[in-house]
């Protein structure tokens, strides 16, 4: 296309692929077209040409939104596929589609126009890459339950629900990272992943897998002892009917040091619970070296929960109103993987009264049980939630003073947590219903919530 960057009375396009008969083309230009002067653009100019003796004047148009968020992202990308002899559902991996479009405003709707007579896949995707396929792992995308058939009926208006789907799992690399310790890179979930070493290894063997939570990914840590004097060594890495069997180099390395990390550090609410966390596996905890008082020097009754995954330790104990914690942890409390110990940790803790939270007591109606009940901040991070089965009203306590949305997910498979959909197995992700309004929590305030989900 030129000129591009200059000023000019005319544009000249040069089309260098083979044009098909009797298919009509359009040029959308958007906002492209400038005046020399102002830069006022021409809006949405497009030039519409035909290789056959009409141009094709049918249309389809619908809207778009997400599936679990709120707020749907814009530019949207609106993929038409012709369903012919030679369509597959992988099409929209692997080739562009016959008709494109997208959303271009806060309104999430679409239109496209001057296309022709027949069957066609529908599908939505955020492009990211901006190459007219689907990416599982970067776009979001949305689909019918079935063809659409465009003809002179113009009263279908479609819907579409973006989803990011779950990436399939496939193991990227592994590495040694220290002594004894080996990263194995993931993409999709690590859920049900299993990791075995298929090296000869001694009588006396053992290993500890934990989650990457350092860099925030879903890659898996392997610990193991004692050390193994070979080159390399041979693992394999396995979840549900697909199976990787990887080589790791081995060099000495200097081992980790014990590195003991603890949330919240000051202030704590009323339904928190206190966590010890580690970068190296935990394997006992000696509640006689830990020393929990209150202000009066009163030892505090709590218990201890280990999430060996996440290698983390939550201290649950009851929460009086504006109270003083103090949690020691004496050499000996923890000890890890590798035998190592901790050194003298002290914690303080706080609480406020009450009346510093507010509290929300929701009751739904014409809701599928089970559901799951969350609270959204503006960042669509999930701050609150709860899992329910029954009818009754549903009571968040001690709510931090903010604005929410609130969000009921249907937990249809019962699994209490939300789950997306997948394009090539036709599955829709869950449904989302959001309350119409934003809910205020202040503090010292009940705030009384009925929601009537829609059928």
């Amino acid at each position: 296309i030129t000129p591009l960057g200059s000023a000019s009375k005319h544009i000249t396009i040069k089309i260098y692929d083979t044009l098909q008969i009797n298919t009509t083309y359009a040029f959308n230009f958007g906002e492209s077209i400038t005046d020399n002067n102002e830069g006022n653009p021409y809006p949405f100019y497009k030039y519409v040409f035909s290789t056959g003796e009409y141009i094709d004047s049918l249309k389809v148009k619908g809207s778009v939104k997400d599936a679990l968020d709120k707020k749907t992202e814009e530019f949207v990308t609106i993929m038409l596929y012709d369903v012919d002899s030679t369509f597959t559902d992988s099409i929209i991996y692997k080739e562009k589609p016959k008709y494109i479009t997208n959303t271009l405003d806060s309104t999430n709707t679409f239109q496209l126009e001057n296309l022709k007579e027949g069957k066609y896949l529908m599908v939505a995707i955020k492009d990211e890459s901006s190459n007219y396929t689907f990416d599982q792992d970067e776009d979001k995308i949305g689909f019918l339950d079935d063809f659409i058939t465009v003809s002179n009926d113009t009263t279908n208006v479609y819907e579409l629900s973006l989803f990011k789907e779950e990436t399939d799992f496939e193991v990227l690399r592994a590495k040694q990272h220290s002594e004894n310790k080996i990263v194995f890179g993931i993409e999709g979930s690590n859920e049900d992943v299993e990791i075995n070493m298929i090296s000869s290894t001694p009588e006396n063997f053992e290993y500890r897998i934990l989650e990457d939570a350092k860099n925030d990914s879903d890659s898996l840590i392997y610990f193991y002892k004692p050390s193994i004097k070979n080159d390399s060594l041979l693992f394999t890495v396995s979840k549900k009917n697909k199976l990787d069997t990887l080589t790791v180099k081995i060099r000495e390395r200097e081992k980790d040091s014990l590195i003991i990390k603890a949330s919240p550090r000051s202030s704590i609410s009323f339904i928190e619970d206190f966590y010890i966390e580690s970068n190296i596996p935990f394997t006992k905890i000696d509640e006689s070296k830990i020393y929990f008082i209150n202000k009066d020097s009163l030892d505090v009754t709590y218990s201890t929960k280990l999430d060996s995954l996440k290698n983390s330790y939550a201290f649950k104990f009851e929460k009086q109103e504006q109270e003083t914690y103090k949690i020691q942890l004496f050499p000996g409390a923890l000890e890890d993987f590798f035998g190592n110990n901790n050194d003298t940790l002290s914690y303080t803790l706080k609480t406020r009264t009450k009346g510093d939270y507010g509290d929300i007591r929701l009751t739904l109606q014409n809701a599928i049980y089970p559901v799951i009940v969350q609270l959204v901040d503006s960042k669509d991070e999930v701050k609150y939630e709860q899992f329910y089965q029954g009818a009754s009203p549903i009571d968040f306590r001690h709510i931090s003073p903010g604005k929410y949305s609130l969000r009921v997910i249907f937990d249809s498979n019962n699994n209490q947590k939300y789950d997306t959909g997948n394009y090539l197995l036709k599955r829709k992700p869950e449904r989302v219903s959001y309350y119409p309004n934003i809910v205020e929590v202040r503090a010292g305030w009940d705030e009384i919530i009925e929601f009537t989900l829609l059928d």
